[in-house]
């Protein structure tokens, strides 16, 4: 079969099956009698192991199954959940993941698991096993359940002493199985390369015909190994349990043995065939037929359930190539627009303005299909902060509000990395121990808040926690002993500049460096991403109450309404989610500061910003005017006034990056094609506000 066709949807899939194991294990762990749990971890491990399978995959397939016989272990009540054991399943997932992105790389998704898979051996044999058992432990012999003819006792016995093994497989079928006929000749098909089936029941044509509930047994001969016979047989999709046993043969007797001696030599042509390779023709001695019904499956969704919703999935890619043509369009309508406007025929102006109304309908779903719930980030930290909490040895309480959010998927590609920071310095730096905890009167369990909503166009994403908060002194000394501020300067400050001082290159109050944090990295790169993004980030902190960690980020980056100005004969971008308002002042307005030009806005000294001179724009003469268009732009809490030559006015644009030659320019952050084919750069406020 050809495999590469369906190797996306299989990554995809699995990475589903795995997040819905790790959110259910949670559950588990808070509720380790429901049995029901158990149960959704087992089905989306047995579909993984299903999946993997096919696919070729076979430590995948291999690890999946192992953890799977635990889970059964589980909900048939054999063992009972602990923390040690759900630290062994947990380990197993991660290691699932780790594969299934080593095949999403490229990879064959093997990896070295022998150590986790002989802890699982462990578990499912019970605490006292040890791995030497594990590795030799064979079928166990129990009384038959199948009953056998004189004849069929003969060929089992004759094949036992010629080197073979005689099993009773007894085969479960899952509740939910549609095609139990299908599934039976599945696992006849597998049975008749490694053997031969001596018997079944109920009869061949009771399961041809799905004249059973969902469990049949098989006696079966061949050279294969239990252990092997069941791995084969598990990874028939909807088989829910295969319990291979070896066929006591005690109870054959020996004066019924002596009886049917003469048929020994028919015996020793079964066993004949049954060593015989699979692809030589031969006929098989009293074989027994395999189920041919003929079904055709239905179709069904990945949890098995009919098919009645209208959702495909679509590559990522297909939607990227839409987003380009679709900024092509918005060119060319800026295009449109400009000649309509210089040729001021009536009727090309309303074909204009019903394009553009349609454009806009067009633009609104197009970005909707890109946007990506934030519950795709944000269901990685559950499973991080129960391993945090382990290994910093406290107890974190994680809460997760408006996972529903969507955002821009080129916004949730990059969004991830930083809060994975945010959250490991929210629990190392900002939860306290259970001690500390109890004589500030707080309960033992710290609570991490993790919330996302949408506020017009900007989606605000806050890390709250209720630990030690940020400590006013501390950090203060901390900065000035790097020498990001003076002493004076410290005088000044206000509560909220000295918390976002954490947040400033090389910055850390870890009196420990360990692995979770406090290597003087991370919130620098939480607000450089965060500001290329479009964004920014503000702390508030009280001590001993707690911290938010606020984030705001724009809904997306490739469509972005801008003000277009004018310097001298140059047009360039200001995007309107960095502009409070635009001004025009007199000359005399203008004062000077610390060697700096500013200017009065409502109250505040507002710096101004001469993009003339910031871009080196050449004048071709120099005069002094009596009145200057200002655009006033903020970052965070800072303002700053942009001096230009004129307002042109608004307009949506598709932001294009300036490419591998061009990189670094201060203050552009990418450019424009504009409706007469000029090329209008896009100015970075952030990189302007210091």
């Amino acid at each position: 079969m050809e495999v590469n066709q369906y190797l996306e949807m299989f990554i995809e899939e699995s990475k589903e099956h795995l997040q819905a194991c790790s959110e259910h294990l949670l559950e588990l762990e808070k509720n380790p009698d429901d049995l029901a749990i158990v149960g959704e971890i087992f089905r989306s491990a047995h579909t993984l192991k299903g999946m993997s399978a096919t696919m070729g995959f076979e430590d995948l397939a291999d690890l999946t199954h192992k953890m799977e016989n635990v889970l059964d272990a589980i909900r048939n009540e054999k063992i009972h959940v602990t923390p040690e054991i759900l630290d062994v399943v947990f380990e197993s997932v991660d290691h699932l993941e780790e594969m299934v992105m080593d095949i999403a790389n490229g990879g064959d998704g093997k990896r070295d698991v022998s150590s986790t898979v002989a802890q699982l051996k462990r578990i499912e044999l019970g605490e006292e096993a040890i791995p030497e058992v594990v590795a030799t432990i064979a079928a166990p012999v129990v009384e038959s359940v199948l009953e056998y003819d004189s004849f069929e006792q003969t060929v089992i016995t004759q094949s036992a002493e010629q080197g073979f093994n005689a099993f009773e497989i007894s085969v479960t079928l899952r509740e939910d199985c549609l095609l139990k006929a299908a599934r039976v000749f599945m696992v006849f098909e597998i049975l008749e390369k490694d053997g031969d089936v001596i018997k079944s029941s109920p009869s061949v044509e009771k399961l041809e015909d799905e004249q059973f509930d969902q469990q049949f047994y098989v006696a079966f001969v061949t050279k294969t190994s239990a252990e092997d016979m069941q791995k084969k047989l598990m990874k028939v999709s909807e088989v829910d349990e295969v319990i291979v046993t070896v066929i006591d043969q005690r109870k054959f007797s020996e004066k019924e043995f002596e009886a049917h001696q003469e048929v020994a030599a028919t015996v020793t042509a079964v066993a004949e065939v049954a060593a015989i390779p699979t692809d030589t023709p031969t006929a098989k001695a009293e074989p027994v037929a395999k189920p041919v019904k003929e079904a055709t499956p239905a179709k069904t969704d990945k949890n098995h359930a009919p098919v009645g919703n209208k959702t495909i999935r679509v590559n990522i890619e297909r939607l990227d190539i839409l987003m380009n043509l679709f900024e092509e369009l918005v060119i060319d309508r800026g295009r449109l627009q400009s000649i309509s406007t210089e040729v001021n025929h009536g009727e090309l102006n309303e074909t204009v303005e019903r394009m553009s109304r349609v454009m806009g309908d067009l633009q609104t779903i197009i970005l909707t299909m890109r946007m990506v719930p934030v519950e795709t980030v944000f269901n990685r930290f559950p499973k991080m902060i129960r391993q945090l909490s382990r290994d910093l040895n406290k107890k974190i309480n994680l809460e997760i509000i408006g996972a529903e959010t969507e955002l821009d998927r080129t916004v949730i590609d990059e969004i991830g990395d930083p809060l994975v920071h945010l959250i490991r310095n929210s629990v190392d730096h900002g939860i306290e121990n259970p001690t500390a905890r109890r004589a500030k009167g707080k309960p033992e369990e710290g609570t991490v808040v993790l919330r996302a909503y949408h506020s017009g166009n900007y989606v605000f994403i806050e890390i709250e926690d209720d630990g030690a908060g940020i400590n006013r002194e501390k950090v203060l000394a901390k900065a000035i002993s790097k020498g990001i501020v003076t002493q004076e300067q410290s005088y000044s400050m206000s509560d909220k500049q000295i918390n976002e001082l954490i947040l400033a290159s090389g910055f850390s109050t870890a009196d420990v460096i360990s692995d979770v944090s406090g290597r003087g990295v991370g919130l620098d790169v939480v607000k450089t991403t965060i500001e290329s993004l479009g964004g920014n980030i503000s702390i508030e902190s009280t001590q001993d109450v707690g911290s938010i960690f606020s984030i705001q980020l724009p809904l997306t980056l490739s469509i972005i309404s801008v003000m277009l100005v004018e310097i001298e004969k140059e047009i360039y971008a200001i995007p309107l989610s960095s502009i409070i308002e635009t001004s025009i002042i007199r000359s005399s307005e203008i004062m000077n500061a610390h060697n700096q030009k500013v200017i009065d806005f409502r109250g505040k000294v507002v710096p101004l910003v001469f993009l003339e001179e910031i871009f080196e724009v050449p004048r071709q003469e120099h005069q002094d005017e009596e009145f200057h268009s200002v655009v006033i732009v903020r970052k965070g809490e800072k303002l700053a006034g942009l001096v230009v030559d004129s307002f042109i006015g608004q307009q949506e644009i598709v932001l294009k990056s300036l490419g591998n030659y061009l990189t670094n320019i201060f203050a552009i952050s990418g450019a424009t094609i504009l409706g007469n084919g000029k090329v209008a750069l896009i100015v970075d406020c952030n990189a302007l506000i210091k």
